[in-house]
């Protein structure tokens, strides 16, 4: 294959994330986007040593898989994945992936014994289930009019007015389309990424899923006179409080935040915070305990799924053997998981680098009674140097990214018997668990658990175990045509 040609295919397979394989004239090339089964479309974009990469242009053939999307933006909006398939078959796919990804890790150490392989697990909710999305001001194509939405599929710049989103609630889509409307009648313009001139860049928007709490971001520049700017940003305000369609969203706003951000990054960051209405975080409700999440705070944005993970984290670590042990919850967020540890230990240390999300923690747990619970804001590399305490258990749910090889040779340091491992990406897992596996872990037992329907991401959730403490388990190899997911 060469370099800007184009070639017809049919899809062998997709690994993690969204990686498909396409036989075209007795050759393989890799090409996102594509479905198991599909004959497609595309045009090579990279061939290095001897491996072709390439652009996906059009779908020749549909998949057998394919039942139709049911959102209108599904393939010009680059958020979901596997929008055009069942939900049974979405799942059955990423299973699959992590399997393959697990075992081929695992598989190869086998000094390491065997390990218990427990599938997936599904989302309670897979439309609607989001609790946070993150809008961009633009435009729908070069000089074209203003849209507030998600980026187009492979560009950076122009923006699909995603009104239609199956992922999030009706509560999202009004809140977008009236914010739209409301800028475009004034004529306001957005930032322009190139001149970096410009108003409007970003609309974030949460809403807890069980208190139905939301809170609105509106993010801009500070380029406009203060006092048009004040006038402009305290009616779009009374706007939204007025908003009411079918008796929903107004009265359910937690708080509305004008935040001004001038960075030149395209990133969602407060320079200056003014509260507009209300407060700066709303209340979710998780496992019978309660959390204020503010606009930065990490959380799942799953949360009918994020009880499943967590209930499954909990029954992973089981019996910690004594009310008087030590827990670290490194990456710990809003400290949901140290909750749940609390009951069962004599002290748990989360360690979170966003200091916002560590104060959310502090108050979280007072708000649930909790006294047993500290949380250290800064890197976990560098914290873990001045932590007095050492643990007897440890749970790492890093970002995607996964450890940092100096900070997992320290984790690794500790010597602890069992290390629970959250990760939203099995190929940063993967690559962690090599060096667990090198340094005398074994895994003992793993699963995945759909936290993000229709798209391309999943959790997993590895127990691992100090080889001289290793329980004897089954290896269990599924057969993935065979796998009954009815019950999961």
């Amino acid at each position: 294959m060469k370099k800007g040609q184009v070639y017809e295919g049919i899809v062998t397979r997709v690994d993690f994330p969204n990686k498909a394989y396409v036989e075209a004239d007795g050759e393989v090339a890799i090409v996102k986007n594509a479905l198991p089964g599909q004959k497609i479309e595309f045009i090579v974009s990279k061939v290095r040593k001897g491996k072709a990469e390439g652009r996906l242009k059009s779908v020749i053939e549909k998949s057998p898989m394919e039942v139709g999307p049911t959102c209108s933006h599904f393939g010009v909006c680059g958020g979901c994945t596997y929008l055009s398939l069942n939900y049974d078959d979405q799942v059955k796919l990423k299973e699959e992936q992590v399997y393959k990804l697990l075992d081929g890790v695992i598989g190869e150490k086998s000094v390491n014994g065997p390990w218990t392989w427990e599938g997936i697990k599904k989302s309670p909710v897979y439309h609607g289930y989001r609790n946070k999305m993150e809008f961009s001001f633009g435009d729908e194509f070069k000089d074209g009019p203003m849209a507030l939405g998600m980026h187009k599929r492979g560009s950076f710049y122009d923006i699909v007015t995603v009104d239609d989103c199956m992922i999030v609630d009706s509560d999202y889509r009004i809140i977008l389309r009236a914010t739209l409307d409301y800028f475009t009648e004034k004529n306001v313009p957005f930032l322009h990424r190139m001149s970096h001139e410009g108003f409007l860049r970003h609309l974030l928007v949460r809403k807890a899923s069980k208190t139905g709490e939301i809170l609105v971001a509106l993010v801009t520049t500070s380029r406009m006179d203060e006092e048009v700017r004040n006038e402009l940003v305290e009616g779009y305000r009374d706007m939204l409080l007025e908003l009411v369609r079918d008796g929903r969203v107004a009265g359910s706003f937690a708080g509305i935040l004008h935040i001004i951000n001038d960075s030149l990054a395209d990133v969602v960051r407060a320079d200056v915070t003014n509260v507009l209405y209300g407060r700066e975080y709303f209340v979710e409700e998780l496992l019978g305990l309660k959390f204020k999440v503010s606009t930065f705070s990490f959380f799942q944005t799953n949360s009918y799924s994020a009880e499943v993970l967590y209930s499954t984290a909990r029954e992973y670590i089981g019996n910690l053997g004594g009310s008087d042990k030590v827990v670290f919850d490194l990456y710990s967020g809003t400290g949901t998981i140290a909750q749940l540890m609390a009951p069962a230990c004599k002290k748990v240390v989360g360690v979170e680098i966003v200091e916002e999300a560590v104060e959310a923690a502090k108050k979280n747990a007072l708000e649930n009674g909790l006294d047993n619970c500290e949380f250290i804001a800064g890197d976990v590399l560098k914290v873990l140097d001045d932590v007095e305490d050492k643990p007897d258990f440890i749970i790492l749910d890093p970002p995607r990214d996964g450890v940092h090889p100096k900070a997992l040779q320290k984790i690794i340091g500790y010597g602890v018997d069992r290390i629970l491992y959250i990760s939203c990406k099995p190929t940063s897992l993967t690559r962690d668990l090599e060096t667990f596996l090198e340094n005398g872990y074994r895994v003992e037992r793993a699963c995945c658990v759909d936290q993000f329907p229709w798209t391309a991401n999943v959790e997993t959730v590895c127990l691992l175990s100090k080889l001289h403490e290793a329980k004897h388990h089954v290896n269990v190899k599924l057969d993935m045509d065979e796998l009954d997911l009815t019950s999961a």
